[in-house]
């Protein structure tokens, strides 16, 4: 019997609070110029924020003030940013992809999202406790077959009893295991550091599901380990919502500076097939896709798949 389990974090976590920091900086970026070309990392903790990397762009954003609205007053944030390497600006600027990569997409009939069941029950019973409490948290779910057999929560603020009982009018399961370190009110930057980039398979489809292994958040559509993760879920959904295959896995690969991938493969139920039909140039994506119409940060808490509003899930 198939043993599967998938976790999910809330926004209040500090590896997603530094995501949404990275997103919302390439969307202050992207409102000034929708040419911006931006890869930021941003590491938080502690009453420290930093924020690292490259921006080509003709907007000029003041960013400690965006970063101080997000995390507060208290905090000192420390930017340094530098052009894109002109080396890399030369194969973007013909329309190359922003550098070399493998990237995945995925989509399965068993859910009305085409995203995997044990990770689908796993961010709704997230979404679901965040309302309640808005805070550092995280859970977990393991499914033994088509029973929930295990479910974890472990919430900022919350208390035992309560959290329990939530959890138990939300998801059935065999055995829960509520705050099991006990009960916690240190959370979020004040508990932990966090970094963005580092909740990659909470991002995509979660374990059970390869993924090409690039970052989404704080990078603009040249860097196919975005774009062309966006694209391979597009390509997989709608093959999904065509009924040719109950499920899909997609892969394709870029060199960087080259427009055209160097792999571009589809397996619908298990048989391998060329992706046709698809512009799969960092262009053509972006146009397809309509990304610069995209709101990043809005991709940055809940999971960059398997939610409706986003282009690659029409």
């Amino acid at each position: 019997m198939s043993i599967k389990t998938a976790e999910f974090v809330s926004p209040g976590h500090p590896d997603k609070i530094c995501d949404f920091i990275a997103d919302s900086i390439l969307d202050a970026f992207l409102e000034g110029d929708k040419d911006s070309r931006v890869a930021v990392e941003v590491m938080g903790g502690h009453g420290l924020i930093t924020v690292n990397g490259e921006v080509t762009s003709n907007a000029s954003p003041n960013l400690e003030p965006l970063v101080k609205k997000i995390v507060g007053e208290d905090y000192n944030v420390v930017i340094k940013l530098s052009k894109q390497s002109s080396e890399i600006s030369r194969g973007v600027d013909t329309g190359g992809a922003g550098d070399q990569g493998v990237m995945k997409g995925y989509a399965t009939a068993e859910t009305e999202s085409m995203m995997p069941r044990e990770y689908e029950l796993a961010r709704s019973l997230c979404m679901k406790i965040y309302e309640k409490y808005p805070y550092d948290g995280k859970v977990q779910v393991t499914l033994e077959g088509d029973k929930v057999k295990t479910v974890v929560a472990s919430f900022q603020n919350s208390k035992n009893e309560d959290l329990l009982s939530l959890v138990q009018s939300i998801i059935k399961a065999e055995e829960y295991l509520i705050n099991p370190a006990g009960e916690w009110v240190q959370g979020g930057f004040d508990a932990d550091t966090g970094l963005s980039g580092r909740k990659i398979v909470i991002d995509n489809y979660g374990p059970e599901i390869p993924i090409g292994g690039g970052s989404f958040s704080g990078k603009d559509c040249t860097k196919v380990d975005r774009s062309g993760a966006y694209m391979a879920r597009k390509i997989a959904v709608d093959i999904i919502k065509s009924g040719k295959a109950k499920e899909v896995f997609v892969k394709v690969a870029y060199a960087i500076g080259k427009a055209e991938p160097v792999m571009a493969v589809v397996f619908l139920d298990g048989k391998e097939e060329n992706i046709e039909g698809y512009d799969l140039t960092p262009k053509g994506i972006k146009k397809m896709l309509a990304l610069e119409n995209v709101k990043f940060k809005e991709t940055s808490r809940w999971g960059h798949f398997g939610r409706s509003g986003f282009p690659w899930e029409k």
